[in-house]
């Protein structure tokens, strides 16, 4: 990020506010190497031309063809399905390029899209890409990237669940507050603050929360309404990651899988293997994979804490689409990871990438944007990007990405 970039970013979404109410409202900005403006646009500034025809318009008249940044509050796709931003790069030179979010009609990932092919796009911090859905709601809400078209997940939402399991105990919360505190340290402190209790009272209301909020959302989870449900061959992908760091057989590995769920991912991947240990912070679903492999071991722990485990103990860590879960610290969990394992062990840790559109049996990709009821296809390797940063950070080496069709997967060797 430059200096001043949230400014410049607050700049465009007040800038798209000029558009007409009937249209998707978007903004963009240059900004020079002295971080001063060059132009700006928004669509329907000009009857008939777009804002990339708006922009390009001023340019020309100022005669410049280069800026140090561009910020744009949709990435929007012209008549002909091309990106708009795409035709902008082309002709200008531009260092670094600032997006929102993806136009509502986008729902698979297409070639010639700038923020996929390009390593210096940034994105908008979440509080400011809510502003710009709340400017597109109509739009967004009619697009397959709103999740009501997966009844489940717009049906059972965490931050709704921890907001009723802590008013069962007590401690008023809501949705907003939750949403506005989604760590477990952060929601802990606004209790604190709050309600005048200890850090300890604080934190072991939060964990219950927690526990209970998870545990009624995946402890019985079916996964008909999974993304992997339109993707028969998920087992397949993870066995072909897992041979990427290791050449041993998995069942004569020492495997830990934190995140359990329901157990059945579980089941399927490792029914065969005598040295496993399960761990969750829900109960209900470490009880279900303990019926399905009765020789397992089980904690009930959350990732961020593993003190109940000894150090260098573990010969392969495996998370799945838990370091993207709300409230989540992929730092301290990171930390514990590397941790628990012995040097030259693998980890691997996947983020979701997709849910199931439930009707049409196909999966948009990408990820919710919390706080919302739409799903941003860029969130998936923005998050992961950031995981392996935290990987890198924990000590591990060799950190390298995946994509899936369902999920996009991590891995990485302990030092």
């Amino acid at each position: 990020m430059i200096p001043n970039s949230t400014h410049w970013m607050k700049h465009v979404i007040g800038v798209a506010h000029g558009g007409p109410q009937s249209g998707l409202r978007v903004g963009v900005a240059l900004v020079s190497e002295d971080n001063e403006l060059i132009c700006s646009a928004f669509e329907g500034e000009v009857s008939g031309a777009s804002w990339y025809r708006t922009l390009r318009g001023k340019m020309q008249r100022l005669g410049t063809s280069s800026a140090r940044s561009v910020f744009l509050t949709v990435n929007t796709l012209s008549v002909d399905g091309s990106f708009e931003l795409a035709e902008l790069l082309k002709e200008v030179r531009v260092d670094r390029v600032y997006i929102g979010l993806p136009d509502p009609a986008l729902s698979s990932y297409l070639d010639d899209d700038p923020v996929a092919a390009r390593g210096h796009v940034h994105r908008f911090p979440e509080n400011l890409q809510r502003e710009i859905l709340e400017q597109n709601r109509s739009f967004y809400a009619a697009s397959e990237q709103n999740i009501d078209r997966n009844p489940h997940y717009s049906a059972h939402r965490i931050s709704e669940a921890v907001s009723t399991q802590l008013g069962s105990r007590g401690f008023a919360l809501s949705r907003d507050d939750v949403n506005a505190n989604r760590g477990r340290t952060a929601l802990a402190s606004l209790l604190c603050q709050r309600y005048g209790i200890g850090s300890e009272e604080a934190d072991h209301a939060v964990g219950g929360a927690l526990s209970e909020a998870f545990g009624a959302k995946y402890g019985s989870y079916d996964y008909e309404v999974d993304a992997r449900a339109a993707n028969p061959g998920w087992a397949d992908d993870f066995m072909s990651v897992y041979r990427s760091v290791s050449a041993m057989p998995l069942p004569a590995v020492d495997v830990l899988n934190v995140g359990v769920g329901a157990g059945v991912e579980a089941a399927t991947l490792f029914s065969g293997c005598p040295q496993i240990t399960f761990v969750d912070i829900a109960e209900r679903g470490l009880a279900n994979i303990g019926g399905r492999i009765p020789s397992s071991r089980t904690r009930v722990a959350s990732a961020e804490d593993l003190s109940a485990l000894p150090d260098d103990s573990f010969g392969l860590y495996v998370s799945l689409r838990t370091y993207n879960s709300s409230f989540f610290d992929p730092s301290a969990a990171a930390s514990e990871a590397h941790r628990v394992l012995k040097p030259g062990a693998a980890i691997i840790v996947s983020v979701a990438n997709g849910f199931l559109y439930t009707r049409r049996g196909c999966v948009i990709p990408g990820l919710i944007i919390p706080g919302t009821e739409f799903v941003d296809l860029y969130r998936g390797m923005d998050t992961a990007d950031l995981i392996g940063a935290e990987l890198d950070r924990a000590g591990f080496k060799d950190v390298r990405i995946y994509p899936k069709t369902t999920e996009i997967y991590l891995t990485a060797v302990a030092t």
